[in-house]
């Protein structure tokens, strides 16, 4: 069963094979990915929150993993979820994104010993 959530897909099993997901928790962990809170999950479902961490509880643990982030990416090594492809083919249609993240050269700023001793004199109150 494929189940598509924001810009992830996940497939999950009805069946509960052995390690695989339930549709439920499919729903949680894309939701998850998506960047969405317990209380977020739960809202957007119809559940308490408690439940939320409950499931996302168990797929920790299924994955040999604590945190939400680590559980995303050991998903997406075993092929449970995948970001969809419409990013990557937005991002092919415009060549010059790479531009975009460019840094400008910060200017380093030299501050002498004289230069501090005249702001601590200003800020004390004494004029120099």
């Amino acid at each position: 069963m494929q189940i598509t959530y924001g810009d992830w897909k996940a497939t999950a099993n009805t069946n509960r094979k052995a390690g695989e997901l339930a549709p439920r928790e499919a729903q949680h962990l894309l939701c998850l990915a998506s960047g969405m809170t317990h209380k977020q999950i739960a809202r957007e479902f119809g559940v308490s929150p408690s439940t939320v961490r409950h499931s996302l509880t168990r797929i920790y643990q299924r994955l040999g993993v604590e945190r939400g982030t680590a559980a995303i990416a050991a998903a997406v090594r075993r092929g449970w979820i995948a970001p969809l492809m419409l990013a990557i083919a937005v991002s092919a249609l415009t060549p010059d994104m790479h531009m975009q993240r460019v840094r400008q050269p910060r200017t380093r700023v030299q501050i002498t010993k004289q230069m501090r001793r005249d702001e601590s004199a200003i800020i004390g109150g004494i004029a120099a």
